[in-house]
């Protein structure tokens, strides 16, 4: 059995599509972040740098003590690696999803993040942060839609690098990009969203997402949100 310490975010639906993706056994276990939960000592003993997803998996690959594992992107490659599925074996094949899957987490998820906050929830409107963010988001849309030209997914068969992608385009329609100045991304998108196991992850934690969404975050939120960290 694997714990997944959630809250329903992009990142969040990262773990939960895969571990739908992949039938692998898994309970829920709820990290509230705008009340600060993923600032409890017992969860920083999983999650170190105080963010969510974070898995412990009580049956790890090798056997021994449960294995905690935090970062979106190592919890992917390892439930792949545990399951077999999503991730070539190959030299090649597995070297491209690697390196998407790494582009989605050095740039995909960080700008659009930040042209989210600066767009949605900074207190102030910065014009200078809006614009930047914006182009950078639209220009990493273009890298993606360049590289889906005549492919149904990012690396030939459906892989983590989707799964990783996925659920930060989501966020298109709040982020006001538009979705069909980049029909290989729109076509990728909707395409994706018929997928049965990919819509139950999507879907982890539905009753708490509009708690999350609607309306912006209040003011205890924003402390723990966009805070440097606990307060004392």
């Amino acid at each position: 059995m694997i714990d997944l310490y959630y809250w329903p975010t992009p990142n969040g639906w990262k773990a939960s599509i895969a571990l739908e993706e992949m039938a692998l056994p898994y309970r829920v276990v709820s990290v509230n972040i705008g009340r600060g939960e993923q600032f409890e000592p017992e969860f920083l003993a999983i999650s170190p740098n105080n963010r969510m997803p974070a898995i412990v998996d009580h049956e790890p690959m090798g056997g021994g003590e449960p294995l905690a594992i935090f970062e979106s992107g190592a919890i992917l490659i390892y439930l792949a690696e545990k399951s077999g599925c999503f991730l070539p074996t190959d030299p090649r094949g597995r070297s491209d999803v690697l390196q998407w899957l790494m582009w989605q987490m050095g740039g995909l998820g960080p700008m659009l993040g930040q042209h989210g906050h600066f767009k949605l929830y900074a207190p102030e409107k910065v014009p200078y942060g809006i614009e930047r963010y914006r182009n950078e988001a639209n220009r990493l849309y273009g890298v993606l839609d360049k590289r889906l030209e005549g492919r149904e997914h990012i690396c030939g068969d459906y892989s983590i690098a989707d799964m990783m992608c996925w659920p930060w385009i989501i966020t298109y329609k709040s982020q006001g990009i538009d979705l069909d100045a980049f029909p290989n991304v729109r076509r990728w998108y909707d395409a994706l969203k018929q997928r049965p196991a990919l819509r139950r992850g999507y879907d982890v934690g539905r009753d708490i997402k509009k708690a999350t969404f609607e309306g912006g975050p209040d003011a205890e939120s924003r402390k723990h949100l966009f805070g440097a960290g606990p307060k004392e």
